[in-house]
């Protein structure tokens, strides 16, 4: 008897052994020859590999140059040199166990991906227009990942917006003639990476593993496909980054290397939201570290990025990411609660592998200095930027949204429009940042404004023609509704006809209904024809101060002028074009874009009531 327990002990014992050996982790998985980048921290993690001892790589042009180990014994870090002289293969790693035997891991070195610049990261810019789509909530293309077994999220529901309802990157996939007939260039995804939480997974901003995408939207290699797939037809994908977060049961939060990776209070403290702490130059410390330290919520642990060990962590992953997927730029979650230093360093890491690469921040500010303090800017301050650009937030709540919804005044309507595109000469490069009337995290503008499509049309004319990088949210085009009120998931409904079995399906125009085909096609001449015109991509702005609530302004080049006129007025107006010599000399003629119709510039124009045109002058 005492001798089979101590056969079976020994198999207990041997595949205890086993289990330890094949569940080491990697982290980056593999890194490539060529990069600038070439001093990696190499993360292991399993069973006890911290008190492996003698690490050794024998790999021409890869040298061990440090064991970093920490107090949690599932860890260890190698410091990594990989001269320009290395070439492709897989680098043998080995160590001894606690038991004395040899242990081996391989980490493969590859060659760089092709087109840097040109076939990825190649920036979304004033030229694009960008689509924001939540995947969960877009189309199911490939319902066998509805759900994943083992994944703590079951649910599967559509019928309720609190639950997944089984959208992935397949789904988008299949839509891209649809983009492309609509005009859009740019594609910008929620989080795609994995997020094992137990609840309300749907929106993606609570990461688990940063190297996996989301098995339940097709994982990694349903990503790739679709990037290069977009890519093959022009469209550019943007990938939504989270340095501040991750989810309460990410790996290294669940498992931590020690005591320094997150930010600990005595007890639980949220940020206090308010950004002006750390520009303020009275401020308390007290306040800039609950700012930029306290925790989102109790399910989203916040980095402490004063750590090397995590800087360099995120860094490698963005980089890794790029190179791996062949993404074109990054938009960063919740910018200005990250430690700022060190975005500026992870920003210039991008910026040195991918000189074209774009990447904004969201910055949820009120008032032009708080949202430029965060990017590039004019600024003689002791912290500079050098992200290059924003959400633009006040061109939203301090600009069109006033323009559609208030009468017009001194200070309101939309001289608030005209006011704050006054405050452009505080950033380095307005072009570059990025407009829009609503997101995932906001009513839904058609609601905002009651539901008037004469508002609706008004605001994205102007979007489309306007300063910077216009960003359409996935529905706007059908006239999606709904407020964030009671949940926010009523502004991250379905697209109707991303289903298998759906009543309408608002993808054809067969499937929209007349009013919705009527904004669709306005929005896709508009779209279609900013991709042709030099001036509104590349050119300058001029604005005229609005003048009982008329509002002219102009985007021009050597090429091209188009006059942009915008009646807020419940009435009829007519403005007398002698005003705008300035910008209007020469010309006699002009085709109104949306109606396909050229008419003879007169002394005067008549003004519909709530309109925009965009004349393009002859």
């Amino acid at each position: 008897m005492r001798k089979r327990l101590f056969i079976l002990q020994l198999l207990l014992t041997a595949v205890t052994f086993s289990f330890a050996q094949n569940s080491y982790e990697l982290y980056p998985s593999n890194w490539w020859v060529g990069m600038k980048y070439n001093k990696i921290q190499l993360m292991i993690r399993g069973n006890d590999v911290g008190k492996h001892s003698g690490f050794a790589i024998r790999y021409s042009g890869v040298t061990l140059n440090k064991v970093n180990k920490f107090s949690n014994s599932n860890y260890v870090i190698l410091d990594i040199s990989i001269a320009a002289t290395a070439k492709p293969g897989t680098i043998g790693i080995r160590s001894v166990n606690a038991n004395g035997k040899q242990s081996n891991f391989e980490f493969d070195l590859v060659p760089r991906r092709k087109g840097n610049g040109t076939s990825y990261a190649n920036g979304a810019t004033s030229s694009d227009l960008m689509y924001l789509i939540m995947p969960d909530r877009f189309s199911n293309g490939d319902p066998s990942n509805d759900r994943v077994p083992g994944m703590k999220d079951q649910t599967l529901r559509r019928d309720t917006v609190f639950n997944r309802h089984g959208g992935d990157l397949k789904g988008i996939q299949n839509h891209l003639n649809y983009f492309t007939d609509l005009g859009v260039t740019t594609l910008w995804l929620n989080p795609i990476i994995e997020n094992d939480m137990a609840e309300r997974t749907e929106h993606g901003y609570a990461f688990t593993n940063h190297y996996k995408v989301d098995r339940r939207l097709g994982g990694n290699e349903a990503y790739r496909t679709l990037i290069n797939a977009a890519h093959a037809k022009g469209i550019k994908i943007i990938q939504d980054a989270v340095y501040n977060h991750v989810g309460i049961d990410h790996i290294l939060f669940k498992d931590q290397p020690d005591s320094t990776w997150f930010h600990r209070w005595p007890k639980f403290t949220q940020t206090n939201y308010k950004d002006q702490a750390l520009f303020d130059p009275y401020a308390a410390m007290v306040d800039k570290k609950i700012m930029s330290d306290g925790w989102f919520v109790t399910s989203m642990p916040d980095w402490d990025q004063s750590n090397l060990f995590v800087q360099n962590f995120l860094i490698q992953h963005a980089l890794w990411t790029v190179e791996q997927f062949g993404i074109d730029g990054w938009r960063i979650d919740t910018y200005a609660y990250n430690d700022l230093a060190f975005m500026n360093r992870c920003n210039k890491a991008l910026y040195d592998e991918y000189p074209r690469i774009s990447i904004f921040g969201e910055t949820w500010v009120h008032g032009v200095p708080n949202q430029s303090f965060f990017c590039e800017n004019k600024y003689t301050i002791p912290y500079k930027s050098n992200l290059q650009a924003t959400t633009d937030f006040q061109l939203l709540f301090y600009g069109i949204k006033a323009a559609c919804n208030e009468k017009f005044g001194w200070t309101d309507g939309v001289n608030k429009l005209y006011t704050t595109t006054a405050q452009d000469f505080l950033y380095k490069d307005p072009m570059r940042q990025v407009i829009f009337l609503d997101n995932h995290d906001l009513p839904r503008f058609y609601s905002v404004v009651g539901e008037d499509t004469s508002k609706y049309k008004m605001a994205f004319a102007w979007m489309l023609t306007f300063r910077g990088i216009p960003q359409m949210y996935y529905g706007n085009e059908i006239l999606m509704t709904g407020f964030t009120s009671p949940n926010d998931g009523y502004v991250r409904q379905d697209f109707p006809g991303g289903w298998d079995g759906d009543k309408e399906n608002k993808f054809t125009a067969a499937g929209r209904t007349e009013k919705e085909n009527k904004l669709f096609n306005y929005i896709k001449r508009l779209a279609n024809f900013r991709k042709t015109s030099s001036a509104i991509k590349t050119g300058k702005l001029m604005q005229f101060i609005p003048v009982d609530g008329v509002y002219v302004y102009f985007r021009y080049d050597a090429k091209q002028t188009v006059m942009c006129v915008m009646n807020t007025n419940a009435e009829p107006k007519t403005i007398d074009l002698s005003r705008f010599a300035e910008r209007m000399n020469g010309y006699r003629s002009a085709v109104d874009v949306a109606a396909g119709i050229e008419f003879k510039l007169e002394k005067e124009l008549q003004l519909m009531p709530v309109s925009n045109l965009v004349l393009e002058l002859k």
